[in-house]
């Protein structure tokens, strides 16, 4: 295999005259491994360099020192989240859509896993109008059917309301209210959700929708 040290004897052997030594010496091949531990190190060391600079190699906190230089404190590592899905996460923020409503619907869905619901008041395709779509032969217009109240005088904002995605939960451990187990025995136990593996805070939430908001618009956030 290039680079381990059975790979570097034998390029130093190579190297070496032909005529100096026999076609088997124990000693030289020892003193030939002496040479080559320290080489075999460095071109280890080498080897992971170039795979932290990568992105798509990069493993461990050189994965948090990319997302830090790229998004600052704005997407760190959730709990026990491993390398390919906080990789994954890195990449699709990278190049990714914003300052649109596309943009945010798309952004929070793939977050949380669940269509936000997103309400312009001023845009009357949300609101609906004053009538039946039966008798003004047009879609979207039904008072009391469909839409909502709308507001000319709240321009550039709009309501989102974003659904917590299911709690992962932990394997082995039954859930509440069940009979597999008993105080202080048994398959159950408290669970701090800070420590379930990529759980999606409100905070995150509320942070991801704060980045795909144009700079000039408002935007009120509920979480159910």
């Amino acid at each position: 295999m290039t680079g381990d040290l059975a790979d570097i004897v034998n390029r130093l052997w190579m190297v070496l005259p032909s005529r100096w030594f026999a076609e088997t010496s124990p000693n030289l091949r020892a003193l030939l491994r002496c040479i080559a531990t320290p080489w075999v190190w460095l071109y280890d060391s080498i080897q992971y360099v170039i795979a932290q600079t990568r992105l798509r190699s990069a493993t461990g906190y050189w994965l948090d020192l990319i997302a830090k230089d790229y998004f600052g404190s704005h997407l760190n590592r959730q709990a026990n989240e491993g390398d390919v899905t906080y990789r994954a996460r890195i990449q699709s923020q990278l190049l990714r859509d914003a300052g649109t409503r596309t943009a945010v619907s798309t952004g929070i869905t793939a977050l949380t896993g669940t269509p936000p619901r997103i309400f312009e008041p001023a845009n009357c395709m949300d609101t609906g109008g004053w009538a039946s779509s039966a008798s003004l032969q047009a879609s979207g217009l039904a008072y009391g059917v469909t839409g909502g109240w709308g507001n000319l005088h709240l321009p550039f904002q709009f309501f989102v309301t974003a659904t917590r995605p299911p709690s992962p939960g932990v394997a082995w451990l039954a859930g509440y209210g069940t009979s597999n187990g008993g105080y202080r025995q048994g398959t159950i136990g408290y669970v701090d959700l800070s420590i379930l593996l990529g759980q999606v805070t409100d905070q995150d939430i509320q942070t991801n929708l704060c980045r795909l908001l144009p700079v000039n618009a408002t935007a009120w956030l509920r979480i159910q």
